[in-house]
């Protein structure tokens, strides 16, 4: 499955979606763009949950411009009427230019000023052609104007939220700090300072991330069995994880996908 769609807990109960890739000149700061668009029926509502990235997100709306640090447990949003949000999933190294603390932001989000990337933006999502590349374009044109280029440390962080991402052989923080040749304190100062959490929740994400997308695509699957494969220690552990973060157990998230 394309990585950009793990997280989603029920693909089939979203709405339009477009995810595009950060250009080159952006891609230390963005992992990808984002952009859903929706049109509910009249008195109607289409909750969407997430288990998200361990990650920051800076999100354009209509309305209101966006900064949502990153999540402790499942999140949801109650989508009605017509609306769209052209959302940027952040580098670590974009972080500290844009908050001071993510970890003061865990599970929330705040409201920020930033006319000079809402106003283009919104510009290019009010036409019809090219809509989301024209507003990709702007919201990218405000990064390399606003944002400066990494430092060492973002360069550091971006790195290790990669690790963990990808190399599924990292299952504790002595595993990370093997890779990286960075000690586990200084792995967590970099994530506390780039992501807002502690090294050892972003590898737990990335397991139950993928423990979700297991049970969705192969539902007759082993709960033993996908426990065992993805590093808990055994089927109870995997199952706690579900009902600590999604408040629902594994049999539950499969009885509703």
């Amino acid at each position: 499955m394309d990585p950009t769609e793990r997280g989603v807990l029920y693909p089939a109960r979203l709405p339009i979606m477009v995810r595009l890739a950060a250009p080159g000149r952006v891609a230390a700061l963005v992992r990808w763009f984002w952009i859903p668009e929706w049109h509910i029926a009249a008195g109607r509502t289409s909750r969407q949950h997430i288990i998200a990235f361990p990650a920051c997100n800076l999100v354009v709306e209509p309305d209101t411009v966006g900064f949502s640090g990153p999540t402790t447990r499942v999140s949801h949003r109650d989508l009605t009427g017509t609306g769209w949000a052209v959302g940027a999933l952040l580098q670590p190294a974009a972080v500290p230019h844009l908050v001071e603390d993510p970890a003061a932001l865990r599970d929330g989000a705040r409201p920020m000023a930033l006319p000079d990337l809402a106003d283009p933006v919104r510009r290019a999502m009010a036409g019809t052609d090219d809509r989301h590349a024209r507003a990709v374009d702007a919201f990218v044109d405000w990064l390399v104007a606003t944002v400066p280029e990494p430092t060492r440390d973002g360069l550091l962080a971006n790195a290790m939220a990669s690790l963990i991402e990808t190399d599924d052989d990292i299952r504790t923080v002595e595993d990370l700090a093997e890779r990286t040749h960075l000690s586990v304190r200084t792995l967590q100062r970099l994530a506390h300072r780039h992501v807002g959490l502690p090294p050892l929740a972003m590898i737990r994400r990335r397991r139950l991330q993928q423990a979700a997308e297991r049970l969705r695509a192969d539902p007759g699957a082993s709960l033993a069995a996908v426990a065992a494969d993805l590093g808990f220690s055994d089927q109870a552990h995997l199952a706690n994880e579900f009902r600590t973060v999604l408040g629902l157990t594994p049999s539950g998230y499969r009885q509703g996908r």
